[in-house]
């Protein structure tokens, strides 16, 4: 299903104006040169009130997932998932107690042992592992560069994956969650899926942007172009597959990519921009 090809975004992830807004089904919507700028008005109740809603949302590093599905689930007033930060935390938990993540085995009983508590809400990042809060230590160059060797193990995949699905019926199937491979795999029957993508320079450029100039050219390639060609051996996330939508931000601003994203919500699940 292709979706609209939907100009860059700073990648501090801060939201738009509109944070408090909330998508309901009498949006606003004006023509312009580039297409339907839609603006939502804010709502009363939630989208699909009562019944499961559950945004799937993959894509590549830097291609903007973070920062937009966390808008995204504000204003829909759905719980939110960052699966990366799970493996994330598995990659902390291995080299904190100093096992060797070439060892297959041990990585994978690592993580089915995984003592982790994470927050479902985006306006609250917190990851704590055996009790310690591990939110910022998570982001730190060493887990970086050392994640796609945990990501890769088949047995810490199917131990994950379990815990995302397990957290996504916990809330009622209202959730937002993104990643690598939700759409295909973790959440391939949610009620809307969609690949969120954008051209290596534009990711870079906002990788670069998010670290703060601190990351040479080649350590951004080595975290964004490198980390998913690993990645892809074992997640699909760089195509979209039947019935995904496709939102291509590498033209758009933050607010652009997020009103992008709810028109695809708004399509899929039967609602519609109300006409001037």
């Amino acid at each position: 299903m292709a979706g609209a090809a939907v100009t860059e975004f700073e990648a501090s992830g801060a939201a738009g104006s509109e944070t408090s807004a909330e998508v309901s089904s009498g949006a606003s919507a004006a023509s312009t040169e580039r297409g339907t700028s839609v603006r939502y008005a804010s709502a009363d109740e939630p989208v699909r009130v009562g019944r499961p809603l559950v945004v799937a949302i993959d894509g590549p590093s830097g291609s903007g997932k973070s920062s937009v599905s966390k808008e995204v689930s504000r204003r829909l007033r759905l719980a939110y998932l960052d699966t990366g930060a799970m493996y994330r935390a598995v990659a902390w938990d291995c080299l904190d107690r100093e096992l060797d993540l070439t060892d297959s085995a041990l990585v994978e009983a690592s993580a089915r042992a995984l003592d982790l508590e994470l927050s479902t809400s985006a306006d609250r990042e917190h990851v704590a592992v055996r009790g310690h809060d591990v939110t910022e230590a998570i982001r730190e160059p060493r887990i970086s560069a050392s994640v796609s060797a945990v990501a890769t193990n088949l047995g810490v995949r199917d131990e994950l994956i379990r815990r995302q699905r397990a957290l996504i019926a916990a809330h009622g199937r209202r959730m937002v969650v993104e990643g690598r491979d939700i759409t295909t795999v973790v959440a391939r029957d949610a009620e809307v899926r969609l690949l969120l993508t954008a051209s290596e320079e534009a990711r870079l450029r906002r990788r670069g942007l998010q670290l703060g100039g601190s990351q040479s050219a080649e350590a951004l390639l080595q975290q964004v172009v490198e980390r998913d060609r690993r990645d892809s051996t074992v997640a699909s996330f760089t195509q979209a597959a039947d019935g995904v939508y496709t939102v291509d931000s590498s033209d758009l601003d933050f607010e652009e990519t997020v009103n992008a994203v709810l028109e695809v919500v708004l399509a899929a699940v039967g609602g519609h921009p109300a006409e001037h």
